[in-house]
């Protein structure tokens, strides 16, 4: 078991460090190619359409981090069922179709923590990126519109 946890402890530290390098990539992704925000629909949209696809490859490699172990420990029969064991696990869908074998299986609500945990990392930086987008609007209106004393 404790050996379990260790290596749990491995595959959340690089998990994060993964997710740490790949936001710092994202972020530098957009100070460089918008120095001011967008103010008209598409190229809004097209913003957090290639921030939402930048965020799901991150996502994307942490998952492809756990099915390889587990491919690797012999835990899951194929890689198929390795990646997607690791997907509804790591997203916390947790469908329970398969699951890990005995000793191993404390890796399961581990990688479902962690995912929850990143998961929440992306949507924060995801939300300061809207914000970006939209604070200078709601600034100008709240500026332009005069305060109604009573």
């Amino acid at each position: 078991m404790l050996v379990v946890m260790l290596i749990a402890a491995v595959l959340v530290a690089v998990t994060v460090a993964i997710h740490a390098a790949g936001l710092a990539i994202v972020l530098s992704h957009l100070v460089k190619s918008h120095t001011l925000p967008p103010t008209r629909s598409w190229p809004i949209t097209l913003l957090l359409i290639r921030v939402t696809w930048l965020l799901m490859l991150i996502h994307m490699v942490e998952i492809s981090l756990w099915s390889l172990f587990y491919l690797w420990q012999g835990c899951l029969p194929d890689a198929e069922s390795a990646f997607y064991f690791s997907g509804v696990t790591y997203t916390t869908i947790g469908y329970g179709d398969l699951v890990l074998p005995k000793p191993w299986r404390m890796l399961g609500p581990i990688e479902g923590v962690t995912g929850i945990l990143m998961c929440g990392l992306s949507a924060g930086l995801f939300f300061a990126t809207v914000t970006r987008v939209y604070a200078p609007r709601l600034e100008s209106k709240q500026n332009s519109t005069p305060a109604n004393d009573l």
